[in-house]
Protein backbone atom coordinates (compact mmCIF):
# COMPACT_ATOMS: atom_id res chain seq x y z
CA UNK A 1 0.00 0.00 0.00
CA UNK A 2 1.44 3.40 -0.67
CA UNK A 3 -0.26 6.95 0.93
CA UNK A 4 0.68 10.18 0.04
CA UNK A 5 0.84 12.92 2.80
CA UNK A 6 0.10 16.30 1.22
CA UNK A 7 1.17 19.28 3.43
CA UNK A 8 -0.97 22.17 2.36
CA UNK A 9 1.74 24.36 2.97
CA UNK A 10 4.62 25.95 1.41
CA UNK A 11 6.96 25.54 4.33
CA UNK A 12 9.41 22.00 4.18
CA UNK A 13 11.47 22.56 6.70
CA UNK A 14 8.82 20.00 9.44
CA UNK A 15 8.42 17.51 6.34
CA UNK A 16 11.14 15.15 8.08
CA UNK A 17 9.01 16.04 11.48
CA UNK A 18 5.40 14.95 9.57
CA UNK A 19 6.99 12.36 8.26
CA UNK A 20 8.43 10.40 11.43
CA UNK A 21 4.42 10.92 12.60
CA UNK A 22 3.23 9.22 10.01
CA UNK A 23 5.34 6.53 9.89
CA UNK A 24 4.83 6.10 13.63
CA UNK A 25 1.10 5.07 13.00
CA UNK A 26 0.97 3.40 9.59
CA UNK A 27 0.86 -0.84 9.59
CA UNK A 28 3.90 -2.68 8.48
CA UNK A 29 4.54 -2.21 4.85
CA UNK A 30 2.81 0.53 4.09
CA UNK A 31 4.69 2.76 2.07
CA UNK A 32 4.56 6.28 3.04
CA UNK A 33 5.66 10.18 1.05
CA UNK A 34 5.68 13.63 1.57
CA UNK A 35 5.37 16.02 -0.31
CA UNK A 36 4.23 19.72 -0.07
CA UNK A 37 2.66 22.73 -2.23
CA UNK A 38 4.84 24.95 -4.76
CA UNK A 39 2.40 28.62 -4.13
CA UNK A 40 0.44 28.69 -1.17
CA UNK A 41 0.83 30.02 2.30
CA UNK A 42 3.29 29.02 5.73
CA UNK A 43 0.56 27.60 7.15
CA UNK A 44 -3.10 27.38 7.16
CA UNK A 45 -5.33 29.90 9.64
CA UNK A 46 -8.08 30.88 7.83
CA UNK A 47 -10.59 30.41 4.34
CA UNK A 48 -7.95 33.10 2.41
CA UNK A 49 -5.22 30.46 3.66
CA UNK A 50 -7.54 27.61 2.92
CA UNK A 51 -7.99 28.95 -0.88
CA UNK A 52 -4.58 29.87 -1.55
CA UNK A 53 -3.49 26.51 -0.95
CA UNK A 54 -6.13 25.08 -3.58
CA UNK A 55 -4.35 24.86 -6.28
CA UNK A 56 -1.69 23.51 -5.43
CA UNK A 57 -3.23 21.01 -3.39
CA UNK A 58 -4.85 19.71 -6.10
CA UNK A 59 -1.65 20.10 -8.58
CA UNK A 60 -0.24 17.53 -6.07
CA UNK A 61 -3.73 15.43 -6.20
CA UNK A 62 -2.87 15.05 -10.04
CA UNK A 63 0.75 13.73 -9.45
CA UNK A 64 -0.75 11.44 -6.67
CA UNK A 65 -2.92 10.14 -8.96
CA UNK A 66 -0.35 9.39 -12.44
CA UNK A 67 1.81 7.60 -9.86
CA UNK A 68 -1.16 5.78 -8.57
CA UNK A 69 -1.03 6.00 -4.70
CA UNK A 70 -3.69 4.08 -2.94
CA UNK A 71 -4.67 7.11 -0.60
CA UNK A 72 -3.95 10.28 -0.04
CA UNK A 73 -3.65 12.17 3.26
CA UNK A 74 -4.04 16.19 3.07
CA UNK A 75 -2.30 17.45 6.55
CA UNK A 76 -4.49 19.60 7.55
CA UNK A 77 -7.45 19.61 9.79
CA UNK A 78 -9.65 22.30 7.87
CA UNK A 79 -9.73 19.88 4.80
CA UNK A 80 -8.72 21.97 3.02
CA UNK A 81 -9.56 20.91 -1.23
CA UNK A 82 -10.40 17.47 0.12
CA UNK A 83 -13.53 17.48 -1.56
CA UNK A 84 -12.40 18.84 -4.81
CA UNK A 85 -9.33 16.25 -4.79
CA UNK A 86 -11.62 13.26 -4.58
CA UNK A 87 -13.39 14.33 -8.09
CA UNK A 88 -10.21 13.79 -9.76
CA UNK A 89 -8.54 10.49 -8.29
CA UNK A 90 -9.68 7.01 -8.30
CA UNK A 91 -8.68 6.53 -4.57
CA UNK A 92 -9.71 7.68 -0.73
CA UNK A 93 -8.97 10.90 -0.33
CA UNK A 94 -9.20 12.27 3.20
CA UNK A 95 -7.91 15.67 5.70
CA UNK A 96 -7.79 15.89 9.73
CA UNK A 97 -11.17 16.74 10.02
CA UNK A 98 -13.32 14.10 8.53
CA UNK A 99 -11.74 11.16 10.42
CA UNK A 100 -10.99 12.03 13.43
CA UNK A 101 -14.51 13.58 14.09
CA UNK A 102 -16.28 10.78 13.00
CA UNK A 103 -13.81 8.47 15.02
CA UNK A 104 -14.58 10.55 18.00
CA UNK A 105 -18.55 9.75 17.70
CA UNK A 106 -18.17 5.90 18.18
CA UNK A 107 -16.11 6.99 21.67
CA UNK A 108 -18.42 9.65 23.26
CA UNK A 109 -22.04 12.12 22.94
CA UNK A 110 -20.18 15.67 22.37
CA UNK A 111 -17.19 15.94 20.63
CA UNK A 112 -14.84 18.78 21.92
CA UNK A 113 -12.22 20.67 19.71
CA UNK A 114 -9.33 22.05 20.70
CA UNK A 115 -7.53 24.26 17.73
CA UNK A 116 -4.71 26.85 17.52
CA UNK A 117 -5.86 30.38 17.11
CA UNK A 118 -9.51 32.33 17.11
CA UNK A 119 -9.41 32.59 13.76
CA UNK A 120 -9.77 28.92 12.83
CA UNK A 121 -13.10 28.94 14.44
CA UNK A 122 -15.66 29.63 12.24
CA UNK A 123 -14.16 27.80 9.87
CA UNK A 124 -14.48 24.47 11.89
CA UNK A 125 -17.85 25.40 12.74
CA UNK A 126 -18.26 25.31 9.05
CA UNK A 127 -17.15 21.85 8.47
CA UNK A 128 -19.14 20.54 11.63
CA UNK A 129 -22.58 22.23 9.60
CA UNK A 130 -21.40 20.87 6.38
CA UNK A 131 -21.03 17.36 7.57
CA UNK A 132 -24.31 17.56 9.69
CA UNK A 133 -23.22 16.99 13.09
CA UNK A 134 -24.41 19.99 14.39
CA UNK A 135 -26.15 18.66 17.23
CA UNK A 136 -22.88 16.29 18.51
CA UNK A 137 -20.32 19.42 18.90
CA UNK A 138 -19.49 20.03 22.43
CA UNK A 139 -17.22 22.83 22.34
CA UNK A 140 -14.79 24.76 20.06
CA UNK A 141 -11.10 26.09 22.44
CA UNK A 142 -8.09 27.58 21.40
CA UNK A 143 -4.63 26.57 22.79
CA UNK A 144 -4.08 30.75 21.12
CA UNK A 145 -0.58 29.32 19.65
CA UNK A 146 -0.02 29.93 15.54
CA UNK A 147 0.64 26.65 13.11
CA UNK A 148 4.30 27.89 13.38
CA UNK A 149 4.70 28.26 16.71
CA UNK A 150 3.13 24.23 17.61
CA UNK A 151 7.07 23.34 17.57
CA UNK A 152 7.41 24.57 21.52
CA UNK A 153 5.97 21.16 22.13
CA UNK A 154 6.02 22.06 26.15
CA UNK A 155 4.12 24.68 25.91
CA UNK A 156 1.45 23.33 23.19
CA UNK A 157 1.18 20.54 25.65
CA UNK A 158 0.48 22.89 28.84
CA UNK A 159 -2.07 24.78 26.60
CA UNK A 160 -4.11 21.78 25.53
CA UNK A 161 -4.27 20.14 29.22
CA UNK A 162 -5.18 23.60 30.39
CA UNK A 163 -7.90 23.93 27.80
CA UNK A 164 -9.15 20.30 28.04
CA UNK A 165 -9.36 20.67 31.59
CA UNK A 166 -11.63 23.72 31.59
CA UNK A 167 -13.33 21.67 29.05
CA UNK A 168 -13.82 18.61 31.51
CA UNK A 169 -14.59 21.14 34.23
CA UNK A 170 -17.17 22.92 32.39
CA UNK A 171 -19.09 19.75 31.13
CA UNK A 172 -18.73 20.56 27.43
CA UNK A 173 -17.23 17.64 25.90
CA UNK A 174 -16.98 13.67 26.60
CA UNK A 175 -14.31 12.91 23.88
CA UNK A 176 -11.62 15.71 22.87
CA UNK A 177 -10.03 16.19 18.88
CA UNK A 178 -7.16 17.53 18.67
CA UNK A 179 -8.03 20.34 15.50
CA UNK A 180 -4.80 20.83 14.34
CA UNK A 181 -2.67 18.20 12.44
CA UNK A 182 0.60 20.62 13.13
CA UNK A 183 0.14 19.19 17.13
CA UNK A 184 2.55 16.74 16.60
CA UNK A 185 3.33 13.63 18.81
CA UNK A 186 1.80 15.25 22.11
CA UNK A 187 -1.45 13.05 22.36
CA UNK A 188 0.06 11.00 24.86
CA UNK A 189 2.05 13.18 27.22
CA UNK A 190 -1.47 15.07 26.74
CA UNK A 191 -3.59 12.26 28.02
CA UNK A 192 -1.42 11.70 30.91
CA UNK A 193 -1.02 14.46 31.94
CA UNK A 194 -4.78 14.59 32.64
CA UNK A 195 -4.73 11.97 33.58
CA UNK A 196 -2.90 12.68 36.93
CA UNK A 197 -5.27 15.34 37.03
CA UNK A 198 -8.22 12.82 37.72
CA UNK A 199 -9.62 13.38 34.23
CA UNK A 200 -10.25 10.33 31.88
CA UNK A 201 -10.67 11.87 28.02
CA UNK A 202 -10.68 10.14 25.31
CA UNK A 203 -8.03 11.94 22.91
CA UNK A 204 -8.19 11.66 19.40
CA UNK A 205 -5.24 12.54 17.03
CA UNK A 206 -6.48 13.98 13.60
CA UNK A 207 -3.48 12.26 12.08
CA UNK A 208 -3.47 8.66 13.67
CA UNK A 209 -7.19 8.98 12.72
CA UNK A 210 -6.50 10.17 9.01
CA UNK A 211 -3.77 7.51 8.40
CA UNK A 212 -6.36 4.30 9.97
CA UNK A 213 -8.92 5.80 8.17
CA UNK A 214 -7.29 5.56 4.53
CA UNK A 215 -5.65 2.11 5.47
CA UNK A 216 -8.96 0.38 5.88
CA UNK A 217 -10.44 2.18 2.85
CA UNK A 218 -7.99 0.79 0.72
CA UNK A 219 -8.20 -2.68 2.05
CA UNK A 220 -11.87 -2.41 1.60
CA UNK A 221 -11.31 -1.18 -1.96
CA UNK A 222 -13.50 1.91 -1.09
CA UNK A 223 -13.04 4.97 -3.86
CA UNK A 224 -15.10 7.99 -3.57
CA UNK A 225 -19.11 7.81 -4.85
CA UNK A 226 -18.94 9.36 -8.37
CA UNK A 227 -22.71 10.33 -7.76
CA UNK A 228 -21.59 12.66 -4.89
CA UNK A 229 -17.59 13.12 -6.56
CA UNK A 230 -18.69 13.31 -10.39
CA UNK A 231 -15.82 13.64 -12.52
CA UNK A 232 -15.43 17.51 -13.64
CA UNK A 233 -16.55 17.85 -17.04
CA UNK A 234 -13.37 18.57 -19.60
CA UNK A 235 -13.45 21.99 -20.73
CA UNK A 236 -10.25 24.78 -20.62
CA UNK A 237 -9.14 25.30 -17.32
CA UNK A 238 -6.22 27.46 -16.71
CA UNK A 239 -4.36 26.02 -12.78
Amino acid sequence: MHLRVIRPVIDTTRTPAVLAEVRSWVSPGTTIDVVSIAHGTDSIESEYDEALAGPGILEQVRRAAADGVDGVFVTCFADPGVHAAREIIDAPVVGGFEPAFLLALGLGERIGIVTVLPTVVPMLRSLVRRSGLDARLGSIRVVDLAVVDLVERDRLVDRLVDQVTAAAVADEADVIVLGCTGMLGVTSAVRNALRGKGIEMPIVDPTAAAIGWLETSVRLGLTPSRSSYPRPRHKQRVP
